[in-house]
């Protein structure tokens, strides 16, 4: 098969790779109909991760089963699939206390730029549609392995709740979703901060209310201009930076909550500081498992369409210009066909 390969910072490039094969009774391997690059890969294109050596990309997938290993019992071959980009065996204390991305037995997807997949833990992580969806609906099912799950955790770890006021910090595909999560979870008043013309306009159409331009100082002091003085109930963090971190946590309210998901690069928060703000910090990586039936219901229903935040389609052999797309941010997201 093939798939794309990163060799160093900048250089992707889309490779004969080895078939997949099952390897363990949990394992299944699928074929994927669509993949994409996450913002989040941009780290090591970017050189902020070290590459030491080749190694396969990608983490996020929808597909056809393929085949499965002695153990996979809840999906078949011929089934059009959507998984995680951290596989879990759904039984473990962790899964069971709905927290799937800390499985005992989890293992994070990074190979999934490609025509197959091997699905670890597939009979946890694997979810299947009852029917083949419409070609329509692949974009926003292919948004749910990660961005449109990731923002939704982002929503619930801020606490956002009925008739609340809530902040989304970043307007990338996380931050865009976390919108759609903010509203379908009753936020009153959504203020999405971006100094882009063409995420502002996706995030009013998404739900936001207020569009805040403004970073650092002037952004927070903008929030509390918007919110009485006070600042928002619940903040989502979708960066990774400390920039981002730092106007999260002044952006809320004392008593408030900060759901952080981007992934911290240099980030470092003051313990007194914190002390003194009485705001509440909950991140990590989404349980992207817990939420996809309802996410893929909600997607299936008509009722959210977070596949718009894909705004450049290639063909899976194109995957390094969707990699430089992204990094000039010509594109909020790649989304790659095979």
């Amino acid at each position: 098969m093939r798939g794309a390969v990163i060799h160093a910072p900048g250089d992707v490039r889309f490779e004969e790779l080895d078939d997949p094969e099952i390897s363990r009774p949990t394992d299944a391997v699928i074929r994927t109909v669509a993949t994409c690059v996450c913002g989040s890969d941009l780290w090591p294109y970017r050189g902020a991760e070290p590459v030491d050596e080749p190694q396969p990309m990608g983490h996020e997938y929808v597909g056809i089963v393929e085949e499965v290993g002695s153990e996979v019992t809840n999906v078949e071959p011929g089934q059009f699939v959507v998984g995680s980009f951290a596989t879990s065996d759904n039984t473990c204390p962790n899964c069971l206390n709905g927290w799937q991305s800390s499985c005992l037995g989890r293992e994070f997807m990074s190979t999934c730029q490609a025509e197959y997949v091997r699905i670890p833990n597939a009979h946890g992580t694997l979810v299947a549609t009852d029917d083949q969806p419409d070609g329509e609906f692949v974009p926003s099912l292919l948004a749910v392995s990660d961005v449109m799950g990731t923002g939704w955790y982002a929503a619930v770890a801020a606490e956002v709740t009925p008739g609340s006021t809530a902040v989304v910090v970043g307007d990338g595909a996380v931050g865009l979703c976390g919108v759609i999560a903010a509203r379908e979870l009753g936020a009153e008043r959504i203020i999405a901060m971006s100094r882009h013309e063409s995420r502002q306009k996706l995030a009013v159409e998404f739900g936001a209310t207020d569009i805040i331009s403004e970073r650092g100082d002037e952004g927070i002091a903008r929030v509390k201009d918007l919110t009485g003085g006070i600042g928002a109930d619940s903040v989502l963090e979708c960066v990774g930076t400390p920039e981002a971190m730092r106007q999260a946590l002044h952006s809320a309210r004392p008593g408030g909550n900060v759901g952080f998901v981007g992934v911290p690069h240099d980030v470092a928060i003051d313990g007194q500081e914190l002390f003194f703000s009485h705001v509440g910090l909950r991140g990590g990586p989404a349980p992207v498992r817990a939420y996809l039936p309802d996410l893929i219901d909600r997607v299936l229903t008509g009722r959210i369409n977070p596949g718009k935040v894909f705004d450049l389609t290639l063909p899976l052999e194109q995957v390094a210009e969707g990699y430089r797309a992204m990094d000039e941010r010509r594109a909020i997201k790649a989304l790659l066909k095979p």
